[in-house]
């Protein structure tokens, strides 16, 4: 059955039960070894952050909250997985329904709202798999906590995974937990950063071991803002940063009518601007601290637009949706060869 047949299939389910469907396919076919027949893995390594990646070519946060589907998710080929956003304390997100989709424009519309089980679920999800390859564990901070208690939360997580992880991504980008963009800017920016970073020293003293941490920041920003994020990340000493990600303009699917439910867009409608960001921020960051690029990577030739752009690496999510595990390799050779 091809991809195109399957998506039809899947599409005339509600999307979140949908994804539910495929995650359980996903996980069947790793365990009757279907997906190791099928799918290979593209052997174009590449280090970065100080980490030897298979491919360039990873799993963006969000597709796989609690960590429950990573054996079957790194079969596919990817190289790399990033799982989460993971919060300290369990919480069930924002009410249903709260994802769509835009097929006309190959997009998604999600307000999830860091829906997921805690850390310490995810954390025995972690253990309890087979993987060893790169895992990257995407860190937010609870709906109902303060803004100005927010570095608790980051902290919490932090020490939890870090032994877990082989690298830590620190969300302040998510436009569906009141706030928490905030944290991007000023002043409230330096003082988590600083957290973190004295955090991530006693711990790697601690376990002998240095886990790099990336920050996610939105496509929302004007030059100057950007300017001012790559300054910080620079002063503070940050070890990556991915860009970007989903969107709260709606230009590009403005004759949809789902356009104006709230949430983040994704998919090939954020694709330009993504790049765009990518490109400010690695000139203004100018090789000091590598770009993980992800935001509206549908083909092969979509990844090699944000490597050149100044990206190190790349994510993929809705695409993976809209195009299936082909996407995948797709993009991996693509890269390895531009």
């Amino acid at each position: 059955m091809s991809y195109a047949t399957l998506q039809s299939l899947l599409f005339r389910f509600e999307p979140e039960t949908a994804h539910s469907l495929s995650m359980s396919a996903i996980d069947m076919a790793e365990a009757a070894g279907l997906s190791q027949l099928i799918y290979r893995q593209v052997n174009a390594p590449v280090e970065v952050m100080g980490i030897q990646f298979p491919n360039a070519v990873g799993l963006a946060a969000g597709l796989d909250k609690n960590a429950e589907h990573i054996d079957g998710l790194a079969a596919l080929g990817f190289g790399f997985i990033e799982v989460g956003t993971v919060t300290p304390r369990p919480q069930p997100g924002n009410p249903k329904p709260r994802l769509f989709r835009i097929p006309e424009h190959q997009a998604i519309i999600n307000r999830m709202g860091f829906n997921n089980q805690g850390v310490d679920y995810l954390i025995k999800q972690v253990d309890n798999s087979r993987f060893d390859g790169v895992l990257g564990i995407n860190i937010g901070k609870n709906f109902d906590t303060p803004v100005e208690r927010a570095t608790d939360d980051y902290l919490l997580c932090l020490r939890k995974v870090y032994s877990r992880a082989s690298y830590i991504t620190v969300n302040v980008s998510s436009p569906n937990t009141p706030g928490l963009r905030s944290l991007q800017f000023g002043e409230s920016l330096n003082q988590l950063l600083q957290a973190l970073k004295d955090e991530q020293a006693r711990l790697a003293d601690y376990y002998s071991r240095y886990v790099p941490i990336a920050v996610k920041i939105a496509p929302d920003m004007d030059q100057e803002e950007i300017e001012m994020v790559a300054q910080a990340l620079i002063n503070y000493r940050l070890d990556g940063v991915i860009a970007t990600n989903t969107t709260l303009d709606r230009k590009a699917v403005q004759s949809s009518p789902i356009a104006q439910e709230a949430g983040g867009l994704s998919g090939t409608p954020v694709r330009r601007r993504s790049t765009q960001v990518i490109s400010s921020l690695a000139k203004a960051l100018d090789g000091a601290l590598p770009i993980i690029g992800v935001g509206g990577i549908g083909e092969g030739r979509d990844a090699v637009e944000k490597i050149r752009a100044g990206a190190s690496l790349v994510q993929i999510y809705s695409g993976f949706i809209y195009r299936g595990p082909a996407l995948i390799s797709e993009a991996a050779k693509a890269v390895a060869k531009a």
